[in-house]
């Protein structure tokens, strides 16, 4: 009370016309104003949080691109030679890391909708010969296993504290025998190509010289006359045409020249022209000769529904190389007319005529363009 008073006095000296209402009123006003109103926002835009996390996650990747753009041009001008291995490896793991997806892909497709390996079409059928080769479908023949065993190889020396040197030293030193074929330069892979090439070709002369040898065992006197025309013009450098070889369908059906008629020599000879250890006891070594020739028999139908026109100048020289022919230094259209030669004779057998297809990859190729060296 004795407060108001004190306000009201001078407000009476200094002759003001404010009455107490309006004083009380305008307080309210504000009062509400500010309930109304809240605290002062700030002029700038606040983000919801996962935006903010979305941008921060845009901006460590922008961030993480310019230095690795740093560090590649500063490898480029300081170790060119390294910087050249650096970027084989990373493409190499890209590729690696591409290729199991696909086949895992495609592999759980096959599961979901039960198809078979010969049921795929082509691309994915020779996919998963080179990438995968376990599991439900042990018949497919294909690189990966080759490449864990090196992976693992390498993994198993390098446990020791400092071995991983080593490990560095020895796949500089020997790319062909430790790094998987991801890892090659272009140079390498022509290199290691003609390498394995020349390993398989070294087992022709010795398949030709057995194929002599069973002649007399043939009944047939016209089977025995081709076989030994065909052997003739082979060693003599001349290409064999197509019916000269399919002349012989019958002689390779059964007795002597079967797949499980072969003499154990006979059949170390055949596994490594088609780059397999010849190490193995002989009906081991039958049982992967017939696999192996199965799977290509299937890609070879898959190969003829799609056409060979489809394939690009790389597919058609991989598969040219996994039919016995080194395509590494062959050109395009020679490769795709070879492939098609190929084609005729497999498309045209049974399955119990598979080891003529298998005997193929010596009698089609040694003498194609002058390759018989």
């Amino acid at each position: 009370m004795a407060l108001s008073r004190v306000c009201w006095a001078r407000l009476a000296v200094w002759g003001s016309a404010v009455t107490p209402g309006h004083f009380f009123t305008r307080r309210l006003q504000l009062g509400r104003s500010g309930l109304a109103w809240g605290a002062p926002r700030s002029s700038k835009l606040h983000l919801s949080p996962k935006a903010d996390v979305k941008n921060l996650m845009s901006y460590v990747v922008t961030k993480t691109k310019a230095i690795n753009g740093k560090y590649h041009r500063f490898l480029g001008r300081h170790f060119p030679r390294f910087y050249v291995l650096y970027t084989i490896f990373m493409k190499g793991l890209q590729m690696l890391w591409a290729d199991a997806k696909k086949a895992r892909r495609i592999k759980t497709n096959m599961w979901k909708h039960n198809i078979k390996f010969h049921q795929l079409p082509y691309r994915e059928m020779e996919h998963l010969r080179q990438v995968w080769a376990r599991g439900r479908y042990p018949e497919v023949h294909g690189e990966f296993r080759q490449d864990v065993t090196k992976c693992l190889f390498l993994g198993i020396i390098s446990i020791p504290p400092f071995a991983n040197y080593l490990v560095f030293l020895l796949m500089y030193l020997f790319p062909r025998q430790l790094l998987i074929r991801h890892f090659w330069t272009p140079k390498q892979q022509t290199d290691f190509l003609d390498i394995y090439h020349a390993f398989r070709k070294q087992s022709h002369p010795e398949i030709i010289s057995y194929l002599e040898k069973v002649i007399p065992l043939i009944s047939d006197a016209g089977l025995r006359w081709h076989l030994t025309d065909l052997c003739t013009k082979i060693q003599r450098g001349t290409h064999p045409a197509i019916h000269d070889i399919l002349a012989l369908r019958e002689c390779f059906s059964n007795h002597p020249l079967g797949v499980n008629q072969l003499q154990a020599l006979h059949v170390k000879a055949l596994s490594r022209a088609m780059l397999l250890t010849s190490y193995l006891p002989p009906p081991l070594l039958r049982h992967r000769l017939k696999t192996r020739t199965t799977v290509i028999h299937q890609l070879d139908k898959a190969l003829a529904k799609l056409g060979i026109g489809q394939l690009t100048a790389q597919e058609v020289k991989s598969a040219c190389y996994l039919r016995g022919l080194n395509s590494t230094h062959i050109g395009e259209d020679r490769c795709r007319t070879w492939l098609g030669e190929w084609l005729q004779v497999s498309c045209s057998l049974k399955e119990t005529e598979l080891s003529l297809l298998l005997h193929n990859v010596v009698l089609l190729s040694t003498n194609y363009l002058g390759t018989r060296r």
